[in-house]
């Protein structure tokens, strides 16, 4: 029991640059607080006492803001930050090293018994305002960005990000969020599969991600030459201005 509040206390100091004492960590953190309630109201739940069980969760819902059902899983060294409005469902299995922040949800999309909540792998962090619906599973490592909404299977190492959420897989994916934020607009609500419009723009941005390298390669070997010259007033190094207004009305 000890080792396991050691072990709780550390990974707060681990993962919040704000704590600076045992003591603020025991008084002063939420999220702390509604797991070590939770270990021993899970122990009630899994004795049979439901009704006692579920009232005493709520008790910590009221005075925490954080809502765990007893009958929920969680490992170890798990850390709540900040907390208010987290919900975990009764079918929900939190793996060990995993860190969750305020207002997420892992949370069912179905009325029948049975498996209805996510499963957390060992380490997956799961950002501010996060929904997580169903029996799917985040893999080990994995990251959900703010806000997003998650309804299918997140591979290992992976991020998903948007609503609905969709995986960011690679360096390439990587680089085209990064220009689709140079732009000035978000694709993250994009679906990749079955929307034409969706492909054009990945298409799109994945050229411009090209062009861009291919340019600075080009300016590279111009300036290793000895033949670009700004003073001269060739412009060859002003990238062209892109215009996002221009982009949406395009795609109107």
């Amino acid at each position: 029991m000890f080792s396991r509040l050691r072990e709780d206390i550390a990974c707060v100091f681990d993962r919040d640059p704000a704590a600076r004492s045992i003591w603020e960590v025991l008084t002063c953190y939420p999220g702390f607080h509604a797991l070590q309630c939770h270990r021993f109201i899970h122990l009630l739940w899994r004795a049979g006492l439901r009704w006692l069980a579920r009232w005493l969760s709520h008790c910590v819902r009221w005075l925490t803001g954080i809502e765990i059902h007893p009958g929920a899983t969680i490992g170890r060294r798990v850390f709540i930050d900040h907390g208010m409005g987290v919900v975990i469902g009764e079918t929900a299995e939190i793996g060990d090293d995993c860190t969750l922040y305020h207002g997420v949800t892992l949370g069912g999309t179905s009325w029948n018994k049975g498996k209805r909540h996510p499963t957390l792998r060992s380490g997956v962090v799961i950002g501010a305002g996060a929904q997580v619906l169903g029996p799917l599973t985040v893999g080990e490592g994995a990251r959900v960005g703010s806000n997003a909404v998650v309804v299918r299977d997140v591979p290992a190492g992976a991020t998903a990000v948007g609503i609905p959420a969709r995986i960011i897989e690679g360096e390439r994916d990587q680089a085209r969020e990064e220009k689709a934020e140079k732009m000035g607009f978000s694709a993250y609500a994009v679906t990749r599969e079955d929307d034409p419009l969706a492909k054009a723009i990945h298409g799109l941005l994945d050229h411009a991600v090209d062009t861009d390298r291919r340019l600075e390669l080009l300016l590279e070997r111009l300036e290793r030459a000895g033949l670009l010259d700004d003073a001269a007033g060739d412009g060859m190094a002003t990238a062209d201005k892109f215009d996002p207004n221009y982009l949406g009305r395009i795609v109107d």
